[in-house]
Parts: structure tokens; C-alpha cells; sequence
């Protein structure tokens, strides 16, 4: 007893609780260091570019969208974006056309994470960026796109700037961000019947400048769209594999654990006909027991880890006509 009372425990002094709660911050800050950089890697190539969400001061963007906006709201949440980006993949896959200008021009497959970083570029500066920003992604799409030409398995020629093919794409995209945002954004923050109107409204212009016609501006005009498209869709050899591998993706085991987790939640966004056709069986309690839950923590933990969106704090300020650095 004495041995105790003059050297007493790290515990009895409190020493031994302070330390350990230094090594918890400290290995939680090394873990969020950690996501952010590899999901920057993955996302943007490693370089947000910044400059292109923040100058010319004042600058509203090409669109003018503004924070309130349900764009802005929709195309910020990192969760639905993710699983509805997957999601849009799929559905994207069922258009013969679009599927073999994909399969035969795209090397998505050599350098998934290069595909990932244009899409993901072209998504947040038709979004969040300046106008000449928006504009030089904008015409740097649409010169990619007049070299994509070819002809499909079944003998039927495409282009990629084919004004019915680009509707497609468009339509498929903006249904799939959508519903990933309803599903995985917190319930105060979805959007109302009116919001999910005004978001086909305003994600419908960036569709027109890239060269698409009649674009659905409504929730009722996209399922009335999608409705007619359906006999023209269907899950060709190539869409199979694409969907196969989009699944199994990751340069390591963590990163296609969160793959599987996100792309079997981004099934259930899909309409029934599209699940079925590309022979997703994946039951109605496995997607609500299990998928959304682990996709939800996956994408909390990614989102912990990403920290406030660089890219927004920068076009807030750009929109609030402050001058940066």
C-alpha cells in the first residue's frame, strides 16, 4: 500500500487516460488524412484544381447555380453521388449504341480511375465552376465526342454526338444522381416533388450545350421517357461484362470492399425491368437490410474522411465576389 500511495497508476493520476486519448486523435486524424487523400486521388486525379470553382470573383457560372439550388444540393451530397453515379453506369449500359461506343472507344477498363476522374471533373465544373471553366469542359466533351463513331455488334451505326444518344445518356445520368440523393441524403435534406422538378430543369442545359434534344425536364418526363425507351434497351454482352467489372473494381481489398458495398446499394436504385435485365438478383430484403444500411456507413465514413467540400467552400466564395488566396 505504501509502494502505491508514493507511485500511484497512470489511471489513479489521470496521465495514462490523456495519453491514450492523444493517440485515439492523433490515429483519427492520420485516418481521415489518409481517405481524403486516396478519395482525391480517385475522384480528381489528385488535384482539385481549385482555381476552377473559385475566379473570377463574382462569376455566377455558366447555369447559375447557387447554393440553395436543388443542383447544387444533389450534385454535393458525396453519398448519392456515388451510389447513384454506379447506378447510372448500369442503366447507361442497357442502350446498345451508347454500351459499344463505350466498349469500343473508352479504356475504362485499362484506367477505370482516369474514366472516373473526367466524369467526375466535368460533373463538378458544369456545377460548381466558373463560366469560362464550364465552358472549356463543356467543348472539350463535345470535341472528344465527334471522334467517337463506329458500329455496333448488331451492324447499327452510332456517334457519340448523336443528339437521341446523348438525350439517353443525359436522362439516365440525372434519374440515377436523383434517386441516389433521395435514398442516402439525410431526410431534411431531400428534395421535395417540386425540388426534384426543378432539378431536371436545371441539369437539362448542360445536356442541350453538349448537343441533346427534347430533354426531359420533369420526374414525370423522365419515367414517360424511360417507358419509351425500354423496347430499344437491352443488356447486350458488353453491358454484362461492363457491369461485372464495375462491381469487382479496386487497386486494393479495401477499396473493392467499398466498390461491392456501394454498387450493390446502387442496384436498388435502378428501375425493377433494368435490374432484371441485367440479371441483378439481388432480393427486395437483402437491398433494405443490408445494402443501404452498409452503403450508408460507407458513405458517412467517406464522407467523415473528405471533410466540408473544398470545391463548394471555393465557388461560395467565387459567387460571394470574394478574391482568394
Amino acid at each position: 500500500m505504501a509502494v502505491a500511495a508514493r507511485y500511484p497508476r497512470p489511471e489513479d493520476t489521470g496521465s495514462g487516460s490523456r495519453e491514450s486519448g492523444a493517440w485515439r486523435r492523433e490515429a483519427l486524424v492520420g485516418l481521415r488524412e489518409r481517405i481524403a487523400a486516396e478519395l482525391t486521388a480517385a475522384l480528381h486525379g489528385g488535384d482539385l484544381k481549385l482555381e476552377r470553382y473559385a475566379a473570377p470573383p463574382g462569376d455566377p457560372g455558366l447555369f447559375g447555380i447557387t447554393p440553395a439550388d436543388p443542383l447544387w444540393r444533389v450534385h454535393g451530397q458525396a453519398t448519392g453521388m456515388l451510389t447513384g453515379g454506379f447506378a447510372a453506369l448500369m442503366l447507361q449500359s442497357l442502350h446498345p449504341l451508347a454500351m459499344a461506343g463505350v466498349d469500343q472507344h473508352s479504356d475504362f477498363r485499362a484506367d477505370p480511375v482516369g474514366r472516373l476522374n473526367g466524369t467526375v471533373r466535368f460533373i463538378t465544373t458544369t456545377t460548381f465552376g466558373s463560366s469560362p471553366a464550364a465552358r472549356d469542359v463543356i467543348g472539350l466533351v463535345r470535341r472528344i465526342h465527334t471522334r467517337v463513331r463506329g458500329t455496333a455488334p448488331d451492324g447499327r451505326p452510332y456517334r457519340a454526338d448523336d443528339p437521341d444518344l446523348l438525350t439517353w445518356v443525359h436522362t439516365a445520368e440525372v434519374r440515377s444522381f436523383l434517386a441516389g440523393h433521395q435514398a442516402y441524403a439525410p431526410r431534411a435534406r431531400r428534395l421535395t416533388r417540386a425540388e426534384c422538378d426543378t432539378y431536371y430543369r436545371q441539369a437539362a442545359p448542360v445536356a442541350e450545350e453538349l448537343g441533346a434534344r427534347k430533354v426531359p425536364r420533369t420526374a414525370s418526363e423522365v419515367e414517360s421517357y424511360l417507358t419509351r425507351m425500354r423496347p430499344a434497351l437491352r443488356a447486350t454482352p458488353a453491358a454484362l461484362d461492363s457491369v461485372r467489372f464495375l462491381r469487382a473494381f479496386g487497386r486494393t481489398p479495401q477499396e473493392r470492399l467499398a466498390v461491392r458495398l456501394l454498387t450493390n446499394a446502387s442496384t436498388g436504385l435502378l428501375p425493377d425491368w433494368a435490374r432484371a435485365e441485367l440479371s441483378i438478383r439481388r432480393p427486395a430484403p437483402a437491398r433494405s437490410c443490408w445494402d443501404r444500411p452498409l452503403a450508408t456507413a460507407v458513405g458517412r465514413t467517406l464522407e467523415w474522411g473528405l471533410g466540408p467540400s473544398q470545391i463548394q467552400a471555393a465557388a461560395r466564395g467565387r459567387l460571394a465576389g470574394a478574391r482568394q488566396g
